[in-house]
């Protein structure tokens, strides 16, 4: 599809289904696999809103080898998850075409993301996550090995990525053409290099770049969709085949609903009072005791949610408080009720940035890494350490 193509409709958008090798998305709609976020409750209640693909958080591939008991919980979905998507995060290739090859004979995925898109300092310094992609022929082995497994169970593999390390050493052109030349289903580019973090304004220009590059493999743009109404125009300036959201959806799980209208012709979307916020977030903690069968746990998990849930809604300091601190459904369900449940939707304060966005910084690269695109023996040993869990994108 090119930009030609699209309505020029603000709140609506006809785009076809995303494929995916042989899986079909009806809603091109993809949830970025978010570490502590998108476990199965919080895949779960996005879901029930709106379709797509919903992606697990990142595991590492060595971790996934060892079978950690971290990392195969990590895998698990629900039963009814039609699409099983597990994102793989790897700096060595034949670790990771052994986490592709347990994966696919042992069937606990449908669809399989490599990552090559973190920013996070423990990662990079030690040349794995967005800084990986600089070294062509690491990149390169990676993928191709990865694919290769993938296949022998006709499981589509995708990556995802950013655009470079910074605005001097850009990466995304040169690996989105050896992802594709190597059988990927489809390249996914967050516009943001990895000294931005998740800071200042993605750069749409170069998702649009990367489609044009690339005309016979979806691609798939992410960054600042934050609305329905933000997907629809990063689809019409890019042309890209479906949208990746991350921290838009913190405590938004209905913006899949919103986007499945969007993607459907439809202007509808949902604008929640307080009322059906706070049965979503009682809802989300039950889940995650299900998720973690620990409830102390679980309610831990759920306080990280709160601000985002309330975000731009009437709720006093002292409320605010006592829900990021709350120890049991009990004390949740009381302090719930203590809400204004006639309090309506507050429009654009609800809107928006969520999540923290850190700040531009030089990223952390081991010595001597930028003076050439193919690994040293000294780099390769430093590698070695980079496979450790992060979140990432």
């Amino acid at each position: 599809m090119t930009v030609t193509d699209i309505p020029t409709s603000d709140t609506k958008l006809d785009l076809p289904p995303l494929k995916l090798g042989n899986i079909t998305v009806e809603t091109p709609v993809v949830l970025a696999p978010m570490a502590g976020i998108t476990n199965t409750a919080f895949r779960r209640l996005c879901r029930e809103h709106g379709g797509g693909v919903f992606v697990s958080e990142m595991v590492t591939s060595r971790a996934l080898v060892e079978r950690t008991p971290e990392s195969m919980r990590l895998i698990s979905h629900d039963e009814d998850e039609k699409i099983r998507s597990v994102q793989l995060y790897g700096v060595d290739p034949e670790t990771v075409g052994k986490a592709v090859r347990m994966l696919v004979e042992e069937d606990h995925a449908d669809h399989i993301d490599l990552n090559f898109g973190c920013p996070v300092a423990k990662v990079t310094r030690r040349g794995g996550g967005a800084a990986l992609p600089w070294k062509l022929d690491l990149f390169t082995d990676i993928v191709q090995t990865a694919v290769r497994e993938a296949s022998a169970g006709n499981l589509p593999l995708t990556i995802k990525m950013r655009k470079g390390i910074d605005e001097d050493h850009l990466t995304y052109l040169e690996a989105g053409r050896i992802a594709r030349d190597a059988g990927v289903a489809a390249v996914a580019l967050h516009g943001r290099t990895a000294n931005q973090f998740y800071s200042g304004k993605a750069d749409w220009d170069a998702i649009a770049r990367l489609r044009e590059a690339l005309p016979d493999v979806p691609v798939l743009g992410n960054g600042d969709i934050w609305s329905a109404e933000d997907a629809i125009a990063m689809v019409r300036q890019t042309g890209v085949d479906g949208v990746v959201v991350g921290r838009g959806c913190q405590g938004r799980p209905w913006l899949f609903g919103d986007l499945m209208a969007a993607f459907e012709g439809s202007d509808a979307r949902l604008k929640p009072g307080m009322a059906e916020v706070s049965a979503a977030v009682y809802r989300h903690a039950e889940l995650l005791v299900d998720t973690f069968d620990d409830e102390n746990k679980a309610l831990r998990d759920i306080r990280k949610h709160m601000a985002w849930y309330f975000k731009g809604y009437v709720v006093g300091g002292d409320l605010r408080a006592a829900l990021a601190s709350v120890p049991t459904l009990e004390v949740l369900r009381g302090l719930l009720d203590q809400l204004d449940m006639s309090g309506e939707y507050p429009g654009t304060d609800a809107e928006g940035p969520r999540g923290r966005a850190g700040t531009p910084k030089r990223t952390a690269l081991p010595a001597g890494w930028l003076d050439n695109r193919t690994v040293s023996t000294s780099e390769g040993a430093e590698l070695a350490g980079a496979e450790i869990d992060a979140s990432g994108g």
